[in-house]
């Protein structure tokens, strides 16, 4: 029963971290690293998986080994981090409290990217 919950945790996290990756409110990181743990305690099969995942695979043991991300990834994430905060804040967001909400998240999102240490 356990390991069934914490694979199926484990799978919703990943989902949140693919997610992430076209929607920039949503953590990547994170959600694939809990993923990654989740796996390691319930499916070793999963976890291989995830690890030898084409396009997440390095992604990850890049990240736990160095605990860095790219130059080219820290731009890429943060510029369109602000494009999509900015224009939802100018064009499509009419509620004040709801505005600064997202301008609370972007700031937030912004450090967390900005306090790893950056890989060239």
């Amino acid at each position: 029963m356990k390991k069934t919950l914490l694979t199926s945790i484990g799978i919703l996290s990943l989902i949140l971290g693919i997610l992430g990756v076209i929607i920039p409110l949503l953590p990547t990181t994170p959600f694939l690293l809990l993923s990654s743990f989740l796996f390691l305690k319930s499916s070793s099969k999963l976890h291989l998986w995830l690890l030898n995942n084409k396009y997440l695979g390095k992604y990850i043991k890049d990240f736990e080994q160095e605990k860095s991300i790219p130059l080219k990834v820290k731009i890429t994430s943060l510029t369109l981090l602000w494009l999509t905060i900015s224009y939802s804040a100018l064009f499509i967001v009419k509620l004040l409290w709801l505005k600064i909400l997202l301008l609370a998240i972007a700031i937030a999102v912004t450090l967390h990217i900005l306090h790893y240490k950056t890989r060239k």
